[in-house]
């Protein structure tokens, strides 16, 4: 069944260990991310973009799939279904609707009281459903340079005014990490990390866990990090495993043989995830 994350913020917080966010992109991810999670015994988070629901064909449609695989493959894990990057009200509304069970509302591009008073709206509306709401603060830069400019970082003032004047669940900063592969050394602010766990005192996420190393994960879950999102990691190792399939087997037509190519190698990423983060049998 689909979960709150409260629960599972709170027991990673306690337990040392992360959740891990894969961001799902169509009916065979999420039944690969399920199976693999599963078999770890890992809680998880199914992240789904705004895009992504397109794709799908609406944020119904993601809630009943997800709904359909955790009954008919027996999921007994905590599965939480999860908004990711949302830019504005409608989204997250729309998503909390359809039975989403947490949302990210992002409107770091905007300015701090823009971004404060949407955050407020989309709190005021998930909190009465019981929602649970992430946001950000700070630039996650998307192309992977740049990415050791402090002017992209959360400010550590700003950070702990955000969250005392939006009340969220959990809390996204820039340190130096990006979306997508490091193009440059990562140089990962694990000090100001630390120092915004112990200001704004809730639970934290990394986004942009792809290509980093399992000290740094670690290092990130020490500093109060307790969901980590998981992406180009899994497209990278599932688009590899698929074109060397079709460069071996080029007379296949058949979709369901091609998808499935890319199922042990999607779920090999997942297992060293959960096991770098610690979620993997969790305690």
């Amino acid at each position: 069944m689909l979960v709150n994350s409260n629960e599972l913020f709170n027991a990673a917080l306690k337990g040392g260990y992360a959740i891990p966010a894969y961001n799902v992109n169509n009916l065979e991810w999420i039944k690969f991310v399920l199976e693999a999670c599963q078999e770890d015994n890992s809680p998880v988070i199914l992240a789904v973009t705004p895009k992504s629901i397109q794709y799908f064909g609406g944020y119904k449609v993601v809630y009943n799939v997800v709904n359909s695989l955790i009954s008919e493959l027996n999921i007994n894990i905590p599965v939480v279904l999860h908004l990711d990057h949302a830019k504005d009200f409608d989204s997250c509304k729309k998503a909390i609707d359809a039975g989403f069970t947490s949302v990210m509302i992002d409107a770091s591009l905007k300015t701090f009281e823009q971004n404060v008073d949407i955050t407020n709206k989309v709190m005021d509306y998930a909190k009465k459903r019981g929602v649970n709401v992430e946001a950000e603060l700070g630039v996650i830069k998307t192309d992977g340079y740049g990415i050791n400019d402090r002017a992209y970082y959360s400010d550590l003032e700003d950070s702990k005014n955000f969250v005392i004047q939006t009340g969220i669940d959990s809390f996204a900063p820039s340190i130096g990490n990006v979306h997508g592969f490091y193009k440059e050394n990562d140089n990962l602010d694990f000090d100001l990390l630390g120092a915004i766990c112990k200001e704004v005192k809730i639970p934290l996420v990394l986004h942009g866990g792809s290509n980093l190393d399992e000290n740094k994960l670690k290092a990130a879950v020490f500093c109060g990090v307790v969901k980590v999102n998981f992406n180009t990691d899994l497209m990278h190792a599932w688009s590899l495993a698929v074109r060397e399939y079709l460069k071996k087997n080029v007379d296949v037509y058949d979709p369901r043989k091609i998808i499935l190519s890319g199922e042990d190698a999607l779920k090999e990423v997942i297992h060293k995830k959960n096991c770098m983060i610690g979620s993997k049998n969790r305690k």
